[in-house]
């Protein structure tokens, strides 16, 4: 088990003669220690992640970091760390800081892999919704963001009286409809697994719970278009690592599908790491983790290019005017800044 460093990795840097003071540093002699780089394979890329561009690393230490959200009115990151229960706080002026803590799972069992809160959402009314790994559930957090404490109220638990498996990741649309994955990964051996399919589905604002999808062996990330017109759905699957893109009616269900992208044969290739978390930029570009990193993904299914973070990523977000992608990527934290 790793130990946790708090890393504040800003490196203050170039030697400056005594008459300058420390608010006359550029902004370019201080920074971030930075790792990887961009793959681009068409000069689309260029578009969004100019040439230069670095991946700085902003903490590291955690076991498997999941689950960014931007907090707009906080200027703040926060995000998960699955298998310590927890949920993280950065903030540019004061590094790191501990969120909340227990995030997805209120039992005592100890030996459980994967207790904690995985996918990070906000409601309109500015609710975190968290998807509860350990207790297998959609929920929402009782408390205020400015002041959490560990108090939740389930949203939905079950399907048909049969347990979630684990949700994993999650997106809201702007009627308030929540979609929401449901892999195995948070069971363990002792867990019961009640549901004989891996869903994707919807939940409705009056509590109304609607299956979308059962034809996909691991569904992970999931985002939606602009529009809300396209639903997206990654597969963490060696065997048929792709990405999906779905069709949406007015009322938010499948009507059609297909596969936008298969990174199978990327698979090992290209570096660690499997389809997983996903975000939308505005332009309807895909920015999704992938083999080696975050692959960059047209609305029309072209790979454009990847973030080779070097680790395994789990997930990404945008901050409010996308100006940076943060990304974590194992026991990591990054970001890249976007044109």
């Amino acid at each position: 088990m790793k130990n946790f460093v708090l890393m504040f990795l800003l490196v203050s840097a170039f030697a400056c003669d005594e008459t300058k003071s420390t608010a006359e540093i550029s902004e370019e002699e201080s920074r971030y220690a930075t790792v990887g780089s961009v793959e681009r394979l068409t000069s689309e890329i260029n578009t969004f992640i100019a040439e230069g561009a670095e991946i700085e690393v902003l903490a590291s230490g955690f076991e498997w970091a999941e689950g960014p959200l931007w907090l707009a009115d906080q200027k703040a990151l926060i995000f998960t760390d699955v298998p310590t229960n927890k949920i993280w706080k950065w903030t540019e002026e004061d590094s790191l800081s501990l969120f909340l803590e227990p995030s997805g799972y209120l039992g005592t069992e100890a030996t459980k892999k994967e207790p904690g809160a995985n996918g990070l959402a906000l409601d309109a009314a500015g609710n975190l919704i968290l998807c509860q790994h350990g207790e297998r559930r959609i929920a929402r957090l009782n408390a205020s963001l400015s002041s959490p404490t560990a108090d939740f109220t389930a949203l939905v638990s079950d399907y048909q009286g049969k347990k979630f498996n684990s949700p994993n990741d999650l997106v809201l649309n702007k009627s308030g409809q929540i979609f929401f994955t449901d892999p195995p990964y948070g069971l363990d051996d002792w867990d019961t697994k009640e549901l004989d399919f891996q869903g994707v589905y919807r939940l409705d604002t009056d509590g109304s719970l609607h299956l979308l999808l059962d034809s996909l062996n691991r569904p992970n990330g999931i985002g939606l278009s602009p529009d809300q017109r396209t639903l997206y759905v990654a597969q963490s699957d060696a065997q048929k690592a792709r990405y999906f893109a779905f069709e949406l009616d007015e009322d938010g269900s499948v009507t059609d599908g297909k596969v936008l992208l298969d990174a199978t044969a990327a698979v090992g290739e290209s570096g660690p790491g499997l389809p997983d978390g996903l975000a939308v930029h505005s332009s309807g570009t895909i920015f999704a983790s992938g083999p080696g990193g975050i692959w960059v993904i047209s609305s029309a299914g072209a790979h454009l290019g990847t973030i080779l973070t070097g680790q395994g990523t789990s997930n990404c977000t945008f901050d409010s005017e996308e100006k940076y992608l943060y990304m974590t990527a194992d026991a990591f934290l990054m970001r890249i800044k976007i044109n």
